[in-house]
């Protein structure tokens, strides 16, 4: 799914055009939106290759969770965001992949950056058996889950980025500004 961005409003694309378009040093979210809460992760590193959970947003209503939203995207200067798509076990799309499109297609009237979707299936697992195995209380991992959900989207996402640009392991970002 490829597009062009158009500084007036949000532009969503695939991932491989997300990262041709940034700057290499570009700061990076990966969101996992929430019906109670929004996990956000950050990849600042200059080779995108590290996911780092950030922070839990409360959600409150959609407006002011986009407002909320942009003004972390802000006062982090990212360039792009890598949003978790709950896509059903079969593939389909439900309800919760439906809000999350509405969210950012609602968000779009806030910000002009490019939007990535990701397949989140299986992140929040992930996320809880991770904190499992290091023998996290219940409280704390239902403090960190969702932003640990978020970083586990990002490094998928940028694991990912080799493989789409058929460059290997020390890889080299072209940036194009087009």
């Amino acid at each position: 799914m490829g597009s062009t961005c158009n500084l007036s409003q949000m532009c969503l694309t695939s991932l491989s055009r997300l990262f041709s378009v940034i700057s290499p040093r570009a700061c990076v979210f990966g969101i996992d939106l929430g019906t109670k809460t929004i996990g956000i992760a950050v990849s600042s590193d200059i080779s995108f290759k590290v996911a780092s959970p950030l922070k839990t947003l409360s959600r409150v209503r959609s407006s002011k969770d986009g407002v909320a939203l942009l003004r972390l995207i802000e006062s982090y200067s990212v360039s792009g965001l890598i949003v978790g798509l709950p896509i059903n076990m079969c593939g389909s799309y439900g309800y919760r992949a439906q809000a999350t499109q509405d969210f950012f297609n609602n968000f779009s009237v806030l910000s002009s950056l490019p939007v990535a979707y990701w397949d989140e299936r299986l992140s929040t697992v992930a996320a809880t058996k991770s904190m499992l195995h290091a023998n996290l209380s219940s409280s704390k991992r239902l403090r960190l889950v969702d932003k640990l959900a978020a970083a586990f989207i990002l490094q998928g996402a940028l694991d990912t980025i080799p493989l789409l640009t058929g460059v290997g392991e020390g890889y080299e970002y072209k940036y194009t500004s087009e």
